[in-house]
């Protein structure tokens, strides 16, 4: 398998190839050959020189032992403080270590991911964030303590609540860079693992990152790489049809609507065949069927098909099972959003506060991004009572303040 932990970075990163990564690193520091990439993406990779090092760090933005480097003679380098769960990084560590940890200890630690996967759908972001990336540190340090298969279930439960962690960042607390950061360490330990499917759903979780600003190129890229790791698997329908919700998400902030309804007509082909794949891993909570619709009437609302945003959106929200209170609130937006471009302000302000309604309960950044593009939207409005009653709302002091904490 190699140094997997150097190879995920480096795909992060944007060096496709090993190639990729010995020219970039010989245009900011000493010549490097592919041979010596190669050599430090073998199972044991030498400690690289000073001058090497310091490239190294300095283009993957992480310290050695994270890359998979055995740690110096003198010990461990300094920690960077000021960096996004740095206590998982200093807690990755490849020389031999006193203590093996038993069999049971992979049931273990994903019996805390999995409780930890059901609770993110009702504790409160900023509850649960601190409690999985300690549970992430935990992992970190347990890994050199293991071995074989029971190394591996270790590293697979580690992917997902990097996963995890990963995920409240960016789409809970807005913090796409630390998410970003976090993304790398979730794709380093499903190398670890050797896990191809959930590194497909690390960097199709990584596209939503250039996605949302408008970056195809590297939005595309990202989804490529989440595509071939798929292929690997093989993945189930869910999956397959997820990638496509994911790409068709991109495509949408780009401005590529047309391409965007491809991409979801295939993915309820693929839902249609999905007799043909294995059942979802238990990890693919968040996608189904019905979350697929969601993400229909939002690119048919990007695209101005009004009509059919509305049916959709309705079905969704009658579809939509008990637990789904985020998801509730991106489609009440959503909604809010179609009868604002109908010119219908009563309506757009009605959704808008259920939506804020929602919020209250269970907080929820991407569902609040969509009621502030509402209200934008209903500037010609603005003094209009129902709009009126809408700031009252929208920019009274509990959400306000908790809009600002988060």
């Amino acid at each position: 398998m190699g140094n997997a932990r150097l190879k995920a970075a480096r795909i992060a990163a944007g060096y496709r190839s090993q190639q990729a990564l010995a020219d970039a690193l010989s245009r900011i520091g000493p010549p490097v050959g592919v041979r010596q990439v190669r050599r430090w993406e073998s199972d044991t990779p030498p400690l690289p020189h000073a001058d090497l090092a310091r490239s190294l760090v300095q283009l993957l933005g992480q310290p050695l032992q994270a890359l998979g480097f055995p740690a110096p003679a003198e010990g461990p380098g300094p920690r960077p403080a000021d960096a996004p769960l740095a206590v998982m990084r200093s807690a990755v560590r490849t020389q031999a270590s006193p203590t093996q940890q038993p069999a049971t200890a992979a049931a273990d630690y994903g019996a805390v991911t999995a409780s930890h996967r059901r609770l993110y759908w009702s504790v409160a972001p900023a509850v649960l964030h601190p409690s999985v990336t300690a549970h992430a540190s935990l992992g970190w340090a347990l890994l050199p303590e293991t071995a074989g298969a029971t190394r591996r279930g270790l590293a697979r439960a580690l992917a997902e609540t990097c996963l995890l962690a990963g995920r409240v960042e960016f789409f809970d607390l807005r913090e796409p860079d630390q998410a970003a950061d976090t993304y790398v360490r979730a794709l380093q330990a499903a190398g670890e693992a050797d896990d191809p499917l959930l590194g497909a759903a690390v960097l199709a979780h990584m596209a939503f990152i250039p996605g949302w600003v408008g970056d195809r190129d590297a939005a595309a890229e990202r989804m490529t790489a989440a595509r071939t790791y798929a292929r690997r698997g093989p993945a189930s329908a869910g999956l397959l049809a997820w990638l496509d919700a994911v790409e068709a998400e991109c495509e949408t902030r780009c401005g590529h609507t047309r391409t965007a309804l491809h991409l979801i007509g295939h993915a309820e082909d693929v839902f249609a065949a999905g007799g043909e794949h294995p059942a979802d891993p238990a990890w693919l909570d968040w996608f189904s069927p019905v979350r697929l619709a969601a993400f229909k009437g939002n690119v048919q609302l990007k695209a101005g098909h009004y009509p059919q945003a509305r049916a959709t959106l309705l079905g969704v929200l009658e579809d939509l099972p008990a637990d789904a209170d985020k998801q509730r609130t991106v489609v009440l937006g959503d909604l809010a959003a179609v009868e604002a471009a109908a010119g219908r302000p009563d309506e757009a302000c009605d959704y808008a506060a259920r939506a804020l309604d929602q919020l209250d309960a269970t907080w929820y950044a991407t569902g609040m991004e969509r009621v502030r593009e509402v209200r934008r939207a209903l500037a010609p409005w603005q003094h209009e009572q129902c709009v009126r009653d809408l700031d009252e709302r929208l920019y009274g002091w509990g959400t306000t303040l908790s809009a600002l904490a988060r």
